[in-house]
């Protein structure tokens, strides 16, 4: 049976119209927020696996134990005065949402600690921010540190009660300055009164599986996508978020299914990757020809109503149930740029798949809203959001304004002055009202003969077989900048692959007409983004060459086998191969398990257990360190003296 969740009313569109309504006929406020907010008490806020069970927190019980968690932090600051700054450091979680809500209730302005910034940024900001003190998961801070876990008893706290006016959150670091952006609770009055203009203009984005809408916990609710997007605009509404344990392309997968989500908002980044993995297996199996002709049928036909979502749905089912399986209904991608390679791939296949934009500065301010295929998978950002403006600069720079936007910006400690019009610094082109990114104008370098280099347009031509990813820099020589492809190739390639590949880069180079200045190619076997990265820090990458921090590869980096003869090592390369699913004679001696070979962090403990049972030698698991290659571990295992 059915369950939308929405009290009383019959239709999604009359349930969020008299909520939006509610809401308009009140003094905006964080109180007023979260009275709202958590009014549907029997609806499931939170659920999360725990072993064979699903645990389920539901809004009310949500609601009472953030008054318990606001009296608890008034009690352990009491000296703190009112709109003082307190940092919440934690992950993902139902506690997150009930904390965040309850540093505000005890009259504190949450600071959003961005987990994957270096510990030094973190630092800069809390002392930008004048922070009082942090509730923290585990990690220590300079300024009075409160672990979660040691909150002290006391009383739930009574309503009403004098809120936080405002939080802040913190910029994703990309820049070399981390900025610190301030918002009220008027500038989220806005943001909820666009998500009720997505609902009303898009039939794909309300629609729920067996009665339950629920989003994947994927981004960061310090991440203002993860914030507003995922949970201020979902929350609002009452729906469902389901835990997510951690990244491992397995545990995605199981969670998806095993929970029944419908939504997933995530970073470019998530589906270049799956959709290339997709692409991966399909090839492996041989299929890739059957699946081309699948998309270009759907590429016909995807609009045609009835006709184009019968074929689709029946053609790609066996794609869709490899990879989320048939309860998705609707995804969102914004951050940052993403192919229109992989936005056509998961359009056709039946997964809606759309393009947001928003930045720490401004909030969330367009969503592509189509119902159409094409139109979809052509990249474009949307129309702006209803109380947002977008023009186009002489210069060609995105530029935004509205209600939406932080009231106040902090750089290095100093507030910037908010000048009508925020200058994005994205390069963007209107097309009959939509929007679309052609690149960041501070990543384009500007080469000595004065060309325009733009990495958005030419990073795309050299992606391919055994290239982990390619970065187009600026690289400041004396008093002039060079540019500079960084190629990222992968440490699984031989001598003779690695020659083949320079030449097909150096070719690509030659062939790609707005390449005509670059004249440096610098190939090296490090990743170019950390593991907690989303998105890709040229400035920062620049930096680290010119510095002479990357591995540059050579004939010399790369070798086929190990020459040896012991038994030892060919079961050790039958088992690492055995854990990928793979072939032995399929996966070089020094490959790496993950950045090379695609495997999770479960595969690789499953590895490890093996090896430790088959040869009683007690292996690290700390996966990501060293032992990630046969070379490695067969190394490891002949050291010797593990046995003890």
């Amino acid at each position: 049976m059915q369950d939308f969740g929405l009290g009383e009313y019959k239709s999604i569109n009359a349930y969020v119209a008299a909520k939006t309504a509610s809401l308009k006929s009140e003094t905006v406020s964080f109180a007023t927020l979260f009275e709202k907010m958590f009014s549907e008490k029997d609806n499931i806020l939170y659920e999360r696996s725990a072993g064979y069970r699903v645990e389920t927190t539901t809004y009310g019980q949500a609601r009472e134990e953030a008054l318990r968690l606001a009296g608890a932090v008034k009690a352990a600051l009491p000296d703190a005065a009112q709109n003082a700054v307190v940092g919440l450091a934690m992950n993902n979680s139902v506690e997150w949402i009930e904390l965040f809500w309850a540093i505000l209730a005890a009259g504190f302005c949450p600071l959003l600690v961005n987990l994957r910034l270096p510990q030094d940024a973190v630092e800069r900001a809390l002392c930008d921010a004048g922070a009082a003190a942090v509730i923290s998961e585990e990690r220590q801070y300079s300024v009075l540190t409160i672990r979660f876990s040691d909150l002290p008893a006391a009383e739930p706290l009574v309503l009403p009660a004098a809120f936080g006016e405002e939080l802040w959150i913190m910029s994703s670091g990309t820049s070399e300055h981390i900025k610190l952006c301030a918002y009220s609770a008027q500038e989220f009055y806005y943001q909820i009164l666009s998500s009720y203009h997505i609902i009303r203009q898009c039939k794909a984005i309300k629609q729920h599986t067996d009665g339950k809408l629920k989003l994947l916990t994927f981004l960061p609710f310090y991440h203002v996508f993860g914030l507003i997007a995922v949970y201020i605009w979902f929350a609002f509404f009452s729906r469902t978020f389901v835990h997510l344990e951690d990244m491992a392309p397995r545990t995605i997968v199981n969670t998806v299914k095993r929970h029944r989500v419908t939504h997933i908002f995530a970073v470019p980044l998530f589906w270049e990757k799956v959709y290339e993995q997709a692409m991966r297996t399909v090839r492996a199996r041989g299929e890739e020809e059957k699946l081309e002709k699948g998309l270009r049928i759907a590429r016909v036909i995807g609009d045609v109503p009835l006709i184009g979502k019968a074929f689709i749905r029946k053609a790609f089912a066996p794609v869709r149930e490899q990879l989320f399986g048939e309860s998705i209904r609707f995804l969102i991608t914004g951050g940052s740029m993403i192919s229109k390679e992989a936005l056509s791939f998961f359009n056709l296949i039946g997964y809606p798949l759309a393009n947001g934009y928003g930045m720490t500065e401004i909030g969330i301010t367009s969503v592509e809203l189509s119902g159409s295929c094409r139109v979809r998978s052509a990249a474009f950002i949307g129309k702006p959001l209803a109380g947002v403006e977008y023009a186009i600069s002489e210069q060609g720079d995105l530029l935004v304004r509205g209600k939406v936007m932080a009231r106040r910006v902090m750089i290095d400690g100093q507030l910037v002055p908010r000048e009508e019009w925020f200058h994005t610094q994205d390069l963007a082109e209107c097309v009959r009202g939509r929007y679309r990114l052609l690149g960041r104008r501070d990543d384009v370098v500007i080469a000595s003969d004065g060309e325009n280099l733009n990495p958005a347009l030419l990073e795309p031509a050299f992606a391919g077989e055994d290239i982990a990813g390619a970065a187009l820099l600026g690289v400041r020589q004396d008093e002039s900048v060079e540019p500079v492809l960084l190629v990222s190739v992968s440490r699984a390639l031989t001598s003779a692959r690695f020659e083949a590949l320079q030449a097909r880069v150096r070719e690509t180079a030659q062939a790609v007409r707005r390449a005509k200045s670059l004249k440096k190619i610098v190939f090296v076997t490090d990743p170019l983004m950390e593991a907690e990265e989303f998105k890709l820090n040229r400035a920062c990458l620049a930096r680290r060459l010119a510095k002479g921090e990357f591995t540059v590869a050579s004939g010399e980096s790369f070798a086929d086998t190990l020459q040896n003869d012991d038994p030892r090592l060919a079961r050790v390369r039958e088992m690492f191969a055995f854990a990928l699913g793979k072939e032995s004679g399929d996966v070089r001696d020094n490959a790496d398990f993950f950045l090379d070979e695609g495997g999770t962090s479960l595969d690789y403990f499953a590895l490890i257990s093996a090896l430790q049972e088959e040869f009683s030698v007690a292996f690290p698991t700390q996966e990501g360190k060293s032992l990630n290659s046969v070379a490695a571990l067969y190394t490891f295992l002949c050291e010797g003296d593990h046995a003890d």
